[in-house]
């Protein structure tokens, strides 16, 4: 661009270029020409390309140049940039929980161990009147440790559902030991977790952490060795107190070591004593975000308040959380030995409603569940009607949609089903049963 120059006699020539050139530019939007400085006008300039005005040719004179010419400043002109979007990161990682409007605690549903349950949350959301479940959980099986790695494939669907929205959150329960369902002795657990507590299967768990972190969800909630306290499980604490919490400091310090990682670890045990008391089992506070627990409506008979005064029951998880700093959860929870109750629904929500916890999820198939068993319909639509915002007293506009129920074998008179677990289950399309009079055969 030139600048405007004053010159003399046969310097005009100079001088009518500058002022075309000039004119030329004021037609370009968001510049103003000064005398001799050039300032940008008020007006944002546009993020796009700027066309160039067409500038009219000027003769120029083959006049002789004197030896010294003035000197004239020549200002810089302002070029508008043009933002250049940065390739994206795969996976994109997903924003720290954001703070939700929402002033109900964070719920959600187990439906499905499998891409299925993902598949389901918008299902469950219909039902709930539009009302988004913001926490999604599964569990890795437990038979072997390539699947407590997190076996590719597995995790993807979640960790797609995860990153789809900021304010959800994604609970992962995490065994503890491989054969978790297969019955092993205490003398066979103890020398197991002996062997965790010695660090023999960190591998495994540093692996999963990498996982994780490469699906894009570092900040998984992860519901280590759930109830501990209990029989059920491999990993159960009973066998071993000592070496159960040494091991899980372990695990826990090796996922925390890989890079990237925003884990939460919630230490969630069943309601109640159990085998052994479960605060016998807590590891300490460096190594636990979240004090859990699992808590179903048994055993037959003991009322909502017989739950919530029982020893280490519902008022000693919040008050052992209150005492420790942390904030507690509900990973598991529903209906069980008392069928559909709807009272111990609605005390439960109400519990939960005046507690805060940081996240709960309803266990949802039968006998436990509200949307998945149609075995509940009172506790139903208690359930239906505090989670979709609307009064209880409100009736149902529309009926409730047939459930899911998990896969089963038809009932048979002549046949007794095999409980394989609902991995292999999965994978059967169903519950296997065998004849009981299959001996006969060979007769």
């Amino acid at each position: 661009m030139a600048a405007r120059q004053r010159r003399r006699g046969r310097w005009a020539v100079y001088v009518a270029a500058a002022l075309l050139a000039s004119a030329a530019l004021a037609q370009v939007p968001g510049l103003a020409v000064g005398a001799g400085v050039e300032e940008a006008a008020e007006t944002p300039v546009p993020a796009m390309p700027v066309p160039t005005a067409p500038v009219p040719a000027v003769p120029v004179p083959t006049a002789p140049v004197p030896a010294v010419l003035p000197a004239a400043p020549v200002p810089t002109v302002p070029v508008p940039t043009v933002p250049v979007p940065a390739a994206p990161a795969a996976p994109v990682v997903p924003p720290a929980l954001s703070a939700s409007p929402d002033p109900q605690p964070a719920f959600g549903a187990y439906l499905h161990y499998s891409p299925l349950g993902v598949l389901r949350m918008a299902e469950i959301s219909r039902w709930l009147d539009g009302r988004h479940p913001r926490v999604g959980r599964t569990y890795l099986p437990g038979d072997r440790w390539s699947n407590i790695e997190g076996a590719p494939g597995f995790l993807d669907a979640w960790a797609n559902w995860r990153r789809a929205r900021a304010d959800r959150m994604f609970v992962l329960n995490v065994p503890m030991l491989e054969r978790n369902e297969d019955g092993l002795s205490d003398a066979e657990v103890r020398a197991l977790l002996r062997r965790g507590a010695a660090g023999e299967f960190d591998p495994h768990y540093r692996r999963l952490a990498e996982r994780l972190v490469d699906l894009g969800v570092p900040d998984t909630v992860l519901v280590l060795g759930w109830e501990m306290n209990g029989v059920t499980y491999t990993h159960r604490c009973g066998p071993d107190p000592e070496a159960w919490k040494t091991y899980w400091n372990r695990i826990v310090t090796t996922m925390r070591a890989v890079p990237g990682q925003r884990f939460r670890f919630d230490f969630a045990p069943s309601r109640g004593r159990d085998a052994v008391p479960w605060t016998d089992c807590y590891p300490g506070d460096a190594t636990v975000d979240i004090i859990g627990m699992d808590a179903y409506d048994q055993p037959q008979g003991l009322s909502f308040d017989g739950q919530v005064t029982e020893p280490y029951g519902l008022r000693k998880h919040v008050e052992f959380a209150k005492e420790h700093g942390k904030p507690i959860s509900y990973p598991e929870w529903g209906l069980f030995r008392n069928g559909d109750n709807p009272e111990y629904m609605r005390r439960m929500l109400a519990w939960m409603d005046v507690h805060k916890p940081l996240y709960h999820s309803i266990t949802d198939y039968c006998p436990h569940g509200v949307w998945q068993c149609g075995r509940n319909p009172k506790a139903a639509e208690v359930y239906r009607s505090v989670l979709s915002g609307r009064s209880e007293s409100v009736p149902v506009p529309s009926p409730v949609p047939t459930p899911r129920p998990e896969p089963t074998a038809p009932p048979h008179p002549d046949c007794a089903p095999l409980n394989l677990g609902d991995w292999v289950e999965y994978w059967l399309g169903g519950r296997l049963c065998i004849r009981v009079d299959w001996w006969s055969r060979f007769r």
